[in-house]
């Protein structure tokens, strides 16, 4: 699955949550995914809160089969900034 179809699946699930933060899936060579509000999109810009991991965990943790939480306390993912941002996320993904 490429970036773009991973931000069409986030967009989905916080078009209607009234998620107001923003945040930065940082994936590396394979790109971003932002989310502004209610806007998500595969441009870079800065974020309150950056959540750096693979690709392939960003599609497991859309997919619901990786919990953002154990994916920290492995270390599979690292934040960097607001990590009240990062909590409110997680109960929107």
């Amino acid at each position: 699955m490429g970036m773009e179809a991973i931000a069409e699946k986030v967009k989905a699930r916080v078009a209607d949550s009234g998620f107001g933060r923003s945040v930065k899936f940082d994936c590396g060579n394979d790109g971003v995914v932002v989310i502004d509000g209610n806007t998500v999109s595969t441009e870079d810009s800065d974020a309150d809160c950056v959540i750096s991991l693979s690709k392939d965990d960003l599609e497991a943790m859309i997919a619901g089969d990786l919990d953002p939480t154990a994916a920290f306390m492995q270390g599979k993912l690292k934040v960097d900034g607001d990590m009240s941002v990062a909590m409110q996320l997680s109960q929107v993904l």
